[in-house]
């Protein structure tokens, strides 16, 4: 998925606009002389429809949006057939209703067949109005629009077709408030009634296509107010297991700012800081995470847990060296989402550290390798092994040592005497 540059809370229609003039505005953002293939190499029925319909009319497309089309025949048939012509490499989505996607030189072409027999009849089945629009690519003069999404557009306001729309795949639920929050929109309030209602059929969505939303979500410029609406509404309340995490709402990108990390670090600390504040390992092994998130998650749950005073440095400093050496070893790729809670000062000091690659402390590493050790002091592979290498680099991190010379003399007094208190 490709994330415009451009905030929600820039993107505007200007309006009202006619038809023609609305589908001129989609068009001259949409760019099709840079797509990966011409869009004579399409049926002459083919339609653009969905988000990059209402994003091109947005103004916040992407460089490479992910495109999505409807033809009215195979299309699985037809996705095959452009990337023998064209390049590129043709996946099948879902056999049963003809949805294929074919990506081709960094782009993502979707294509499905049209459902209900007209292009209009398609649009009737989909969750909102901003996302029932379509560009016949045949006439760069119209817009299908039987909902009034263009109105919505100018307007900012998420509105759901039909309540049936939403059941039909209760993803779209969670969906809803995922796009309000993404575009600075407000769900009306027929939709969110309906969203309340239906919120309990949300567990019967695969775990793997809720998670998928929510990390959308957790990534959006203002996904904690977002998160928050859903902890509210009870969206979540399956997969929580826990009480969310109090700091929630300054998760944000400037508390990010404040406290110094780049944009790049942001990208990373800010969504998972919000998805361990909203869920536990457990919830996310229940929505089939990866294994790697769940451990992420656990570990940063449990040391903000642990340090969950008013001076969490302070606490964290006082924690004995061994425990202290565990923290920095746990968290240190993620440690700016653990600072994301933390009062300013404080996350600024632990950042500048954080950020000194060399840090023995917050970037730890062995002092020594085992096989050199058992070379040098003719040591065998075991438990007391693993000891002492754990001792030298408890020894490194807190500034005892230095250099491999000084790690085997510091080993084998380790030997000789046995652990020191």
């Amino acid at each position: 998925m490709h994330i415009s540059s451009v905030s929600a809370g820039d993107a505007i229609v200007p309006g009202p606009l006619s038809s023609a003039e609305a589908a001129q505005l989609a068009w001259a953002a949409l760019q099709p002389d840079r797509w990966p293939l011409p869009l004579a190499a399409f049926p002459a029925d083919a339609a653009l429809v969905g988000g990059a319909v209402r994003d091109a009319l947005l103004q916040r497309l992407g460089p490479e949006p992910d495109l999505d089309l409807v033809v009215d025949g195979d299309a699985i048939a037809l996705c095959r057939q452009l990337s023998k012509r064209h390049g590129g490499s043709a996946v099948v989505l879902d056999a049963e209703r003809s949805i294929a996607r074919l990506v081709i030189q960094g782009w993502s072409v979707d294509l499905a067949r049209q459902e209900g027999g007209s292009l209009r009849n398609d649009l009737q089945r989909r969750d909102y109005t901003v996302n029932a629009m379509a560009l016949p690519l045949a006439d760069q003069t119209a817009l299908v629009d039987p909902h009034g999404g263009l109105h919505h557009l100018t307007q900012r306001r998420l509105v759901a077709i039909a309540e049936s729309n939403l059941l039909d795949d209760p993803l779209r639920l969670l969906r809803g408030i995922r796009l309000a929050n993404e575009l600075g929109f407000q769900l009306d309030p027929t939709s969110e009634a309906w969203i309340q209602r239906h919120r309990q059929q949300l567990q019967t969505v695969a775990g793997e296509r809720v998670l998928a939303e929510l990390e959308k979500l957790a990534h959006s410029p203002a996904g904690e107010q977002g998160l928050l609406q859903c902890l509210h509404w009870g969206l979540l309340s399956p997969w929580q297991g826990g009480e969310p995490c109090r700091s929630l709402s300054q998760l944000n990108r400037t508390q990010a700012e404040a406290i110094g990390l780049s944009e790049n670090d942001a990208d990373l600390a800010v969504p998972l800081a919000r998805l361990a504040a909203v869920l536990e390992a457990p919830g996310l092994k229940a929505l089939r995470s990866s294994r790697k998130l769940q451990q992420r998650v656990e570990r940063l749950r449990r040391w903000r847990s642990r340090l969950a005073l008013q001076q969490p440095a302070e606490a964290a400093e006082a924690l004995p060296e061994a425990e202290r050496l565990q923290l920095h070893l746990e968290l240190e790729h993620d440690l700016p989402a653990l600072l994301l809670s933390w009062p300013c000062e404080a996350a600024q000091a632990w950042l500048r550290r954080w950020s000194d690659g060399g840090d023995p402390l917050f970037h730890p590493k062995p002092a020594i390798d085992g096989l050199t050790l058992q070379r040098q002091l003719g040591l065998k592979a075991s438990p007391q092994l693993g000891s002492l290498l754990q001792f030298l680099m408890l020894e490194r991190a807190f500034g005892r040592l230095s250099g491999e010379r000084e790690a085997l003399q510091k080993a084998a007094q380790w030997l000789r005497t046995g652990p020191q208190d």
